[in-house]
C-alpha cells in the first residue's frame, strides 16, 4: 500500500508544484520578478516549471530504487491465472501447427 501512497504523493506533486510556480511569477509573488519582460517571464516560469516536475520524478525513482525488492510476493491466484493462461496459450499454439505438420 505504501507504494501506491508515494506513487499518489508524487503524481500530486508533479501536478501543484509547476502550477505553484507559474502562478507566482505571473502574480509577482516572487521577489524580483515585476523586473522581467514578459517575455521572459514566461520562459523563465515555464524552464522552471519543468525542472520542478523532473525533480519530482528523479525523486520517485529514487525512492522506488530504495524500496526492498524481497517485501513485494505476487498474488498467488494471479500467479496460477497467469501459467494456466500460458499453458493455454501454448497449447493452442501446438495444435494449431499439427495440421501444417500433417499437410507437408
Amino acid at each position: 500500500m505504501r507504494v501506491v501512497q508515494k506513487f499518489f504523493v508524487a503524481s500530486l506533486f508533479m501536478w501543484a508544484i509547476p502550477i505553484a510556480i507559474l502562478y507566482a511569477f505571473n502574480n509577482n509573488l516572487l521577489p524580483g520578478t515585476s523586473n522581467l519582460s514578459p517575455y521572459s517571464m514566461t520562459l523563465v516560469s515555464g524552464f522552471l516549471a519543468v525542472i520542478s516536475v523532473n525533480i519530482v520524478i528523479a525523486f520517485y525513482i529514487y525512492l522506488a530504487m530504495r524500496e526492498p525488492a524481497d517485501k513485494h510476493e505476487p498474488d498467488p491466484r494471479f500467479l496460477a491465472e497467469a501459467k494456466a493462461s500460458i499453458n493455454q496459450s501454448t497449447g493452442d499454439a501446438q495444435q494449431s501447427s499439427q495440421p501444417l505438420k500433417k499437410q507437408q
